[in-house]
């Protein structure tokens, strides 16, 4: 029988899972929706829930030839736990197939907006090329730190949600964490790989709770119990990010750049092997530099706003016609809104849909303009939607920075980018370079090559 790698991402809106074969064929996927959890807070017992019933529609018989075991997920956001014996964390099944977390807070998501502008601005200055923001782990950390010091106490380790799972899978007393994660944070040097402890230290941070970093696509452990018919001692490797991982799935020349477009929005493209960061962060510039692999980086324009607007706006549709007595689902509504905007092929009204800010400027919200009575309809409407997203993403990264940097085509990717074809063609208007598609960007599917490739 030969050996698979299974991938595992713990995302935002869902937990997907994959195996891939030794010739980074995937021969199963599996994936399950994190339906009614919030996105600012989500409930770990949720997730691991979900993550279980995902690896429950896997094929039994291959699971119980995976060699190794990769993880990735959400950025950004921060669980804290107290590590338990991990052994009954898995339910009393007879094969103690299923584990729930114990002892843990509430997951804090890359969405959660409690840190104002002015907290943020309060905080020590990082000794790193990235800057802070709301839903950082180290900026939620010091908001508990002000608010709620007594929460703090109640734990010893804080990671990521997809660390978390691979201390659980390992029985680790501790988090192993990546740059990829780390950098996520803020507070963490990628060109020396260490967390800036005195600086924290100075600002009375807990660095009690600082995760102990690893190199990224190494091995941080083995599965202390069969799971799902993972046999136990099955190597696992620390959680990597899912925008790197994401990126690793698709791109497959240096010349390309990855445009993908799901609940939120990225253009990235990789820089050159000697590529050095800033010495500090430039908080208004709305390009950052991720941490990939082997020391190199990515230049990335990461905007907030994504097909998260295109579900707010149909959200907001749905509540009208609720109290207008009429019902429609989403997924008709979305049709019955592409089918108007593909009929509307121009619109002379603007849409601005930063509804959430950005990074780089999170006091910018969304606008709406050059309104008349000819452009209200609800395809002039949509197709200036779509072209705002679009729009927004080539302000943070001009199609000239593309061109210098040698860029010659666009892999466009994402679930809202997929579905929606309004959207393709106004990435198609935006860029003129080549835009291919059907290379989906896929994190799961991206960790698994991780490990595949460093066998």
């Amino acid at each position: 029988m030969p050996k698979f790698i299974l991938g595992i991402d713990v995302g935002t809106t869902s937990v997907k899972a994959v195996l891939l074969a030794a010739d980074s064929r995937t021969v199963a996927v599996a994936s399950c929706s994190l339906f009614g959890i919030q996105a600012k807070e989500q409930d770990p017992g949720l997730i691991i829930n979900a993550l279980n019933r995902c690896l429950a529609q896997l094929p039994r018989d291959k699971l119980q030839h995976v060699s190794r075991v990769a993880l990735t997920g959400q950025m950004h956001g921060v669980l804290f736990w107290t590590p338990v014996e991990w052994l009954l964390n898995y339910l009393s099944h007879s094969n103690r197939d299923f584990f729930t977390p114990r002892d843990t807070s509430q997951l804090v998501t890359w969405q959660d907006g409690r840190c104002s502008s002015d907290f943020l601005s309060s905080l020590p200055k990082p000794e790193s090329h990235l800057g802070l923001s709301t839903g950082f782990g180290c900026a939620t950390i010091f908001w508990y730190m002000k608010h709620s010091p007594e929460f703090l106490e109640n734990f010893t380790v804080a990671g990521t949600i997809q660390d978390y799972v691979v201390s659980m899978l390992c029985g680790l007393d501790t988090c192993m964490m990546t740059p990829q994660n780390a950098a996520s944070w803020g507070f963490f040097n990628t060109a020396t790989n260490l967390w800036n402890e005195n600086i924290l230290k100075a600002a009375g941070f807990p660095v009690r709770l600082l995760p102990r970093c690893v190199p990224s696509g190494a091995l941080v452990g083995q599965t202390c119990s069969a799971w799902h018919g993972v046999p136990a001692g099955t190597p696992v490797g620390a959680a990597l990010g899912d925008f790197q991982c994401s990126v690793y799935s698709c791109m497959s020349a240096p010349a390309d750049a990855v445009l993908n477009i799901s609940t939120s929005a990225q253009l990235t493209f990789a820089m050159p092997a000697d590529f050095e960061p800033p010495d500090s962060p430039q908080p208004e510039s709305s390009i950052s530099y991720f941490p990939y692999f082997d020391s190199s980086y990515l230049s990335v324009a990461a905007s907030l706003n994504g097909g998260n607007v295109l579900a707010t706006f149909v959200d907001t549709l749905t509540a009208w016609m609720k109290e207008l007595g009429a019902e429609l689902s989403d997924s008709c509504m979305y049709e019955k809104l592409i089918g108007c905007a593909l009929n509307q092929e121009t619109s002379d009204l603007t849409v601005s849909p930063t509804i959430l800010g950005e990074r780089h400027n999170p006091l910018c919200l969304g606008q709406v303009s050059n309104i008349s009575t000819s452009n209200l309809s609800l395809g002039h409407v949509f197709r200036a939607l779509c072209r705002g997203i679009v729009s927004n993403i080539v302000s943070m990264m001009p199609v000239e920075r593309l061109q210098q940097a040698g860029v010659g085509r666009i892999l466009g990717s994402g679930s809202a980018l997929t579905r929606n074809e309004v959207l393709r063609q106004e990435v198609e208007r935006a860029f003129p370079l080549e835009v291919v598609y059907g290379q989906n960007a896929d994190s799961a599917v991206g960790a698994a090559m991780v490990l595949s490739d460093r066998l």
